[in-house]
């Protein structure tokens, strides 16, 4: 029989099938060889002017680089002009004011982010944190979302060499609404981080802890949206990627390397997202989210793209996950 479980962050429902042993693994995208990739070093001309870089004392838009930040070319939003408000009629619109941004993870041609090397992994935790303080200046925007596609039915775009792309938004999204209201009426109805109880739990029960490093816990969470899912959460208590400390970067990058390697070999290089959680942007207004030091907890949530949303989830807002996320913690836990 299946299990519906809640959400206890974000509220929200998933049906378990509990009875399901089955992992439906889909044919790999096709590597896209080429000698002729617009991300490789080398090839800085033909890409934007370059809005951040790690370098070695080279000058800008040259070699030399190790992790390289470019506008991207067909960007959603745009940091140029004001932010402006505007009613049409029943309906609220906003100017299309924001970033978008790609973050090219290696000089090398490298496709899979488990075979860049911990140091260069470190080198773009770091990029990603220097990032969002810098666009946290900007108090036209409220939310700086981190993410990365791989695989066609992810969503990655056409260019196969690794890379994340950064999109700032002048509002916050709903699913961090979600997360943020759910984590504040824990924290005042118990006077405890939701997300540090949830370590503790997750690390007493040990049937979704895929493993634990000194600074992570590396989880399927109990209700596991997709099959596979992962949670991967910092055990010290911080609300805001940007204050992540250098041996924490050393440790994560150890984390993702492992994981997504063990989602790799499991699932048959599936595609996945993988999305940083971060804090909204406080700047733009006065005591917004005003307990969110005490209540929330940045995170890193990856999801395998191996079964489509139907027409029941798109209607009611329910999830079908049709693998326990328990028979995926022990799994990914004997392929590490």
């Amino acid at each position: 029989m299946s299990e519906v479980r809640r959400d206890i962050v974000t509220d929200t429902w998933v049906i378990i099938d509990i009875e399901n042993d089955t992992i439906q693994k889909i044919p790999a995208d096709i590597p896209k060889l080429t000698n002729n990739c617009p991300f490789c070093e080398g090839q800085e001309s033909r890409t934007p002017n370059e809005i951040y870089a790690i370098r070695d004392n080279t000058p800008p838009d040259k070699p030399g680089w190790k992790v390289r930040v470019i506008p991207n070319i067909r960007p959603i939003l745009r940091i140029e002009g004001e932010l402006e408000k505007v009613g049409v009629g029943v309906y609220d619109m906003v100017s299309g004011v924001g970033a978008n941004e790609v973050i090219i993870e290696t000089p090398e041609h490298i496709v899979n982010f488990f075979e860049l090397s911990e140091e260069q992994i470190g080198l773009s935790l770091n990029t990603y944190r220097i990032r969002i303080e810098d666009l946290h200046k900007d108090k036209r925007l409220r939310y700086i979302l981190i993410f990365r596609n791989h695989g066609r039915r992810a969503g990655a775009s056409t260019i196969a060499h690794a890379h994340s792309e950064l999109i700032a938004l002048p509002a916050t999204p709903i699913r961090i609404k979600q997360k943020l209201e759910g984590a504040r009426q824990y924290y005042e109805y118990k006077e405890r981080c939701l997300f540090c109880d949830i370590i503790q739990q997750e690390i007493e029960m040990a049937d979704r802890l895929v493993f634990q490093s000194d600074r992570f816990v590396v989880i399927t969470p109990y209700a596991s949206r997709f099959p596979f899912e992962i949670l991967i959460i910092p055990k010290r208590h911080c609300y805001s990627y940007q204050l992540i400390e250098k041996s924490e970067i050393a440790d994560l990058a150890n984390v993702l390397k492992k994981i997504c390697k063990a989602i790799y070999h499991v699932l048959n290089d599936p595609p996945y997202n993988l999305v940083l959680n971060d804090s909204p942007n406080l700047l733009p207004k006065l005591n917004y989210w005003k307990t969110i030091k005490n209540d929330y907890h940045w995170h890193i949530e990856i999801t395998p793209r191996i079964y489509r949303r139907t027409g029941f989830e798109l209607g009611t807002s329910f999830y079908i996950n049709r693998f326990a996320p328990e028979k995926a913690a022990s799994i990914l836990r004997s392929n590490l």
